[in-house]
C-alpha cells in the first residue's frame, strides 16, 4: 500500500479535456514535455520557413491515463498528433507508414532467433 501511495503523487487522476486544463497540472505539463523531448531525441521533425504554397497541418494534444492490470493509473501520456484529415496526397505527403508488425515478419523473426539460438526480449 505504501508503494501505491508514493506512486499516486506523481500522476494525475483526471484526464484533461483541453490544453488549458492540462497546463494547470504539473503532471500533465511533464507528460507534454516528455512527448516534445521524444520528438527532439528521435529527430522526427525539422522546422522550415513557411511559404505561400505550403499547406499547414494543425496539431492537437491527446491526453490519456495509462493503467496497469489492477486498474491503477501508472502514467500520464500526452501525445501531440497531426490533424491528418487536412492533408492531400502528393501535396503534403508522398507515402504513408504505419508502425504495425505483420504476422509473417514476427514468425520470420522467431524462426531466425530459434535457428541462431538468440534470446529475444
Amino acid at each position: 500500500m505504501n508503494h501505491f501511495c508514493e506512486h499516486m503523487a506523481f500522476v494525475s487522476q483526471v484526464e484533461p479535456k483541453s490544453v488549458g486544463e492540462a497546463l494547470k497540472d504539473s503532471n500533465w505539463i511533464n507528460a507534454m514535455h516528455e512527448e516534445l523531448n521524444q520528438f527532439a531525441r528521435n529527430e522526427v521533425w525539422t522546422l522550415v520557413p513557411r511559404s505561400e504554397e505550403m499547406n499547414v497541418i494543425g496539431t492537437k494534444w491527446v491526453f490519456k491515463n495509462k493503467i496497469d492490470e489492477q486498474g491503477v493509473i501508472v502514467r500520464n501520456k500526452a501525445q501531440l498528433v497531426a490533424k491528418g484529415y487536412n492533408q492531400e496526397e502528393d501535396v503534403d505527403f508522398g507515402e504513408t507508414y504505419a508502425p504495425v508488425a505483420r504476422l509473417e515478419a514476427v514468425r520470420l523473426l522467431l524462426a531466425y532467433v530459434c535457428l541462431k539460438g538468440f534470446r529475444l526480449h
